[in-house]
């Protein structure tokens, strides 16, 4: 039978997971059948539960007819997700009589089963509960039954048209048993959501979605990651930036340091991300510390996501500077969050981001540091693609963006792994140099494409007061390479107590 008119013009229903149905652009059409793949373990069983769960939630009956789990066992799979199954309709194919020897029906031996028999058990079901919504269980069982390819395409045919009748939506799983790349299910339903997981050398295994095929939807394409928590799937739809439009005017933030903000052409523009980067220990983590203080006595938002060290020592960093970060932490007007990247995926790191943006506020966010971000996800591909839709959605959404990137060396020679001088709107370089017997530091602006900045470089330090930033070094040559050559009295900044060199 064809489908009935005017289904198209309904509306949509929820798959229960609010990310999932975004990515679906609202939802699946009602009376279609979809297809659910992926390998065991992939997430098939907790996606399929949440669907019919949220049916139950909507006042709708929902029917899970299982031909390889026991009843039981899904059972214990909503209990280890806090769930209750008792409005939904358990229909098991597997039995006590299945072990019977004088049964005609044994889910042991498929080749003794007549397919059009365990057909009917299941029309039978339908018929007597008059589901709304309906999960198939799987077809990796069905193919078996079947025993050749066109008589279980002709059994998946007829079931769909069976269930468009009674107007079911039904979700069909696959594990991906079937020959590769058989996609011959592709052509019969709907919609194909494939599900994916991988294992790691390290940390965590990463599982992705993506949509294959969905009829007469602009879907949100490419891969998606999503994670299995307790309460069921949490997806994180790709971000994509140009999407993401918000007015704002673009204002500048001071860094809480007069000289600075004279480097920078008045200070940190709204709507633009600088990149602070030199060797270890320089100083790039307290520079950005203090920006973020100044923020915050301003009465702004923040948000810090910290890759490199633990929360505990950054917060001790910050108050041998003078900056006690604790209170603004517990009032919720500094967000400071320490990332494990071996749990973590790019996708759900973006969509802390946009948590942080859309629902937070804050007005200035920090990653330190790049190097730990995309050296700790090796296996990631395409890390700076995504890294560029984060500074773009950002850049977007009038955030003040503060990007880490440590170098190799110390003094002479200094390089970084990667250049990511281009996705940069202003780059803030610090150097060491040696002068007078004592290893100091330099700072200069080398880039800024909104606003006219400061081309010197000028001696800073580190102190209980705080980042001071000296005169410029106008009478040495040589600061950027390490070991200047002075050629005049231009007089350095005297040790202060406390200092941090």
């Amino acid at each position: 039978m064809s489908p009935k008119a005017g289904t198209s013009e309904r509306a949509r229903i929820s798959t229960g997971i609010a990310d999932l149905d975004n990515i679906l652009a609202g939802g699946l059409a009602p009376s279609r059948t979809y297809l659910l793949e992926g390998t065991p373990g992939s997430g098939k069983t907790t996606i399929a539960l949440q669907y019919l769960l949220e049916g139950a939630r909507l006042g709708e009956s929902g029917l899970y007819i299982t031909l390889s789990e026991t009843a039981e066992e899904l059972r214990d799979v909503a209990r280890s997700h806090g769930w209750s199954l008792d409005q939904i309709e358990l229909f098991e194919l597997v039995s006590e009589a299945g072990f019977d020897p004088d049964s005609e029906q044994s889910i042991l031996e498929p080749s003794e089963i007549e397919l059009g028999e365990t057909i009917r058990g299941v029309m039978d079901c339908v018929e007597r509960i008059r589901p709304v919504r309906v999960v198939f269980d799987s077809l990796s069982e069905m193919r078996l039954l079947a025993q050749n390819p066109l008589r279980y395409r002709r059994q998946i045919l007829s079931l769909k048209q069976y269930f468009s009748t009674l107007d079911c939506t039904v979700l069909l799983l696959d594990d991906r048993s079937s020959e590769p790349h058989d996609v011959q299910l592709h052509s019969i339903v709907h919609g194909v959501i494939s599900l994916e997981q991988a294992a790691r050398d390290f940390g965590s295994e990463r599982r992705r979605l993506r949509v294959v095929k969905m009829r007469g939807v602009k879907y949100r394409g490419g891969y998606h990651d999503f994670v299995i928590e307790t309460g069921g799937v949490n997806v994180f739809p790709r971000l994509v930036a140009a999407e993401h439009h918000a007015a704002f005017t673009g204002e500048l933030m001071s860094t809480g340091v007069s000289e600075l903000d004279q480097m920078l052409g008045g200070g940190l523009t709204a709507g633009t991300n600088t990149l602070l980067t030199g060797p270890s220990g320089v100083g790039k983590t307290s520079t950005a510390l203090h920006c973020v203080f100044s923020a915050l006595q301003n009465g702004q938002k923040a948000a810090y996501y910290l890759f490199d060290e633990v929360l505990a020592t950054m917060l001790a960093r910050a108050s041998k500077l003078g900056m006690e970060l604790a209170p603004y932490i517990e009032s919720g007007q500094l967000k400071a969050v320490q990332i494990d990247p071996a749990e973590l995926s790019p996708g759900e790191f973006a969509s802390r981001v946009r948590d942080a943006v859309e629902v937070d506020k804050v007005a200035i966010l920090v990653i330190d540091s790049l190097n730990a971000f995309l050296q700790a996800m090796p296996g990631e591909k395409f890390l700076l693609l995504q890294m560029h839709e984060i500074l773009s959605y950002l850049n977007q959404q009038g955030v003040i963006t503060l990007l880490i990137l440590g170098q190799h060396g110390v003094i002479g020679d200094v390089r970084a792994d990667l250049d990511l001088s281009y996705l940069s709107d202003a780059i803030i370089l610090f150097r060491y140099f040696e002068a007078k017997g004592s290893i100091l530091k330099a700072i200069s602006i080398t880039k800024s494409r909104t606003r006219p900045h400061e081309s010197s470089i000028r001696e800073f330090r580190l102190s209980a007061n705080g980042l001071e930033v000296g005169v410029p070094l106008t009478e040495f040559e040589g600061v950027l390479g390490g070991v200047p050559a002075y050629h005049g009295r231009t007089p350095l900044m005297s040790p202060a107590q406390g200092e941090e060199r």
